[in-house]
């Protein structure tokens, strides 16, 4: 967990210098939010957890970038997890790209 908030924290940082970012609640944790909306944060177990279209998700999924998230049994079609040896910048691409598509769908 150490790890993966000393990868966040200064990408977090960026984000929320960004107009309409905070950070809210989720699953027991904070995330980045866009007007209101987590798009993405650091998982117990110490991954990287984006929401991204479902179409994007496919593609790292099968890239083997990245797993889906399963909540109670059943797998999030616009959520994955991403383990912290991606290294820094791809959780910062990610993280923007998970901004960019939460963006787009909230209002």
């Amino acid at each position: 967990m150490e790890r993966a908030h000393a990868i966040f924290d200064p990408i977090a940082e960026e984000h929320l210098g960004l107009p309409g970012i905070d950070i809210g609640p989720m699953f027991g944790t904070e995330g980045l939010r866009v007007r209101g909306k987590v798009y993405g944060f650091v998982e117990h177990e110490g991954g990287l957890i984006v929401k991204v279209s479902s179409d994007r998700a496919d593609e790292l999924v099968a890239r083997g970038e990245a797993a889906r998230m399963v909540m109670r049994g059943r797998e999030m079609r616009e959520w994955v997890t991403v383990r912290p040896d991606a290294g820094a910048e791809r959780w910062r691409a990610l993280l923007s790209d998970a901004r960019a598509f939460v963006s787009s769908i909230t209002p």
